[in-house]
């Protein structure tokens, strides 16, 4: 709402953004009609859509927008209605309203939106500098190659690694691969966790060095199948 106004009220089939409030509150989509504007204040300082909203908390969920963005900023109303649709259905099971029928990438994008792991990483592509041994170094993306860390950051000729986990909240575990566990092993002082919490309202960065001998971190085996389709040998 806060960037499409009256046009993303429509597209659900209301008159009004009252109409649309008391909606969400029906569906226990949000407790008050003020929880709803709360948090439309908190974006309306970030469009050009003639509202202040809380301006006074500055940049404070430009992280959630960025990551937003990063999967649906070239998306006009209809297209991103129809991902808040997809997304009432299946976190809320509410089935009055049908979306259009989603690409695969919608649905892939979709899934990214879930995944608390990758807003992490966006913070911290955008703030890695604020952690104090990061802010005179050169960031270099690491997390096609799966070799247990996410990023590796320059400084001079030292070369640090850093894993990224989020969370949603202030509290919460956090797990390592095998891999991501062996490579921390090797470079000891060079690697370090960047735990990203409190992403659902102000993101802060707890950063650990040597996290394998200095988070005690319990073993836990889990057995997965794994099925995979062959063809036969063909010319091709």
């Amino acid at each position: 709402m806060a960037k499409f106004n009256q046009a993303f009220v429509n597209e659900f089939g209301f008159k009004t953004k009252t109409d649309f409030y008391e909606y969400t509150i029906r569906c226990g989509i949000a407790e008050t009609v003020g929880t709803v504007k709360n948090r439309q204040d908190l974006f309306d300082p970030f469009f050009d859509n003639g509202r202040k909203g809380w301006w006074q908390k500055g940049d404070a969920y430009i992280h959630r927008k960025k990551f937003i963005d990063s999967l649906f900023s070239d998306y006009d109303v209809k297209s991103y209605a129809d991902i808040v649709k997809l997304y009432l259905t299946k976190n809320f099971q509410i089935h009055d309203f049908k979306p259009a029928e989603a690409s695969p990438i919608i649905k892939s994008k979709f899934k990214q939106l879930q995944l608390t792991g990758q807003e992490a990483e966006l913070y911290f592509i955008n703030h890695f500098r604020e952690i104090e041994v990061f802010k005179d170094g050169s960031l270099e993306d690491a997390r096609l190659f799966g070799d247990g860390y996410d990023f590796q950051i320059q400084i001079q000729k030292k070369f640090l690694l850093a894993e990224i986990k989020g969370l949603r909240s202030a509290h919460g575990s956090i797990r390592l691969t095998e891999k991501e566990f062996a490579c921390a092993d090797e470079y000891k002082d060079d690697y370090g966790i960047v735990i990203v919490s409190n992403l659902e309202s102000l993101p802060k960065m707890t950063t650990i060095f040597s996290p394998t001998e200095k988070l005690a971190l319990k073993k836990k085996t889990v057995i997965r199948q794994q099925i995979s389709y062959h063809s036969k040998s063909l010319t091709w």
